[in-house]
C-alpha cells in the first residue's frame, strides 16, 4: 500500500490545472480530451512528478537557508572590544 501523497490541490486550482490540460492537448497536439481524461492525466503527473519535484524545492529552499545563515556571521555579527 502507497503512503499518501502530501500534495494537494484545491478544488479550484484543480480545476484550472485541468481545464489547462485541455488547452494544451487542444492546441498542441489537436486533441480534445474531457474533463475526466484531463483530471486522470493531471492525477498521474501530480502522483509520478509531484513528489521528486516537492523534494527538490524542498532541497533547494534548505541549502539557500542554510547559505544565507553561515552568511550571518559575517554579514551581521559585532566584533566585541576585549575588556579592559
Amino acid at each position: 500500500m502507497e503512503p499518501p501523497l502530501r500534495i494537494r490541490l484545491s478544488d479550484e486550482r484543480r480545476a484550472d490545472l485541468v481545464a489547462r490540460i485541455q488547452a494544451h492537448l487542444r492546441e498542441h497536439f489537436e486533441e480534445d480530451v474531457g474533463e475526466l481524461k484531463a483530471g486522470m492525466l493531471l492525477d498521474f503527473f501530480v502522483k509520478e512528478l509531484g513528489p521528486p519535484v516537492y523534494n527538490q524545492a524542498i532541497k533547494d529552499a534548505h541549502d539557500f537557508l542554510a547559505e544565507k545563515l553561515v552568511d550571518l556571521d559575517g554579514e551581521f555579527y559585532e566584533p566585541e572590544e576585549p575588556p579592559r
